[in-house]
């Protein structure tokens, strides 16, 4: 009885802090991931498998509010669909500067064109988890509107 009330308990806090997750925090949470090398038969080499935490997981679906860098796709030109950094270009994961779970894909809503900048920005949208999905960025965030 005491563990289930203690479970509750500890599950109602969570979620509760998940509620109030501000965006300057949003990216501390969403680097709470480790790594563990594997080999890969197809690649013929050792690579990095993420685990993302439990509370990262839970947030899967959910709306989030993030502020970041846009990392164009198609230039420095207005576009629906980039890549989203913690960081600026310069010092994004893909320069080796920082982790994949630094950044994110994003798919504006109703195909909304953002226009590139170097200044941070903020975005809403909803968050997609595919941490066990290598093909792609582990985040994922759909329906974004600019705040």
């Amino acid at each position: 009885m005491w563990n289930t009330k203690k479970y509750l308990a500890s599950l109602l806090f969570l979620l509760y802090g998940l509620t109030c997750i501000s965006q300057s925090s949003t990216w501390s949470l969403l680097s709470l991931v480790s790594y563990e090398k594997k080999y890969d038969e197809s690649l013929g080499m050792q690579v990095d498998i993420p685990t993302v935490n439990p509370m990262v997981m839970s947030m899967d679906g959910t709306e989030i509010e993030v502020s970041g860098y846009i990392i164009p796709i198609d230039g420095k030109i207005k576009q629906s669909h980039f890549v989203f950094s913690s960081f600026p270009a310069n010092l994004c994961f893909f320069c080796g500067k920082a982790g994949p779970e630094t950044a994110m894909e994003v798919f504006m809503a109703d195909g909304k064109r953002v226009a590139y900048s170097d200044d941070k920005i903020q975005l809403k949208g909803r968050l997609q988890v595919k941490a066990s999905d290598g093909s792609s960025l582990m985040y994922v965030l759909h329906e974004a509107v600019l705040l």
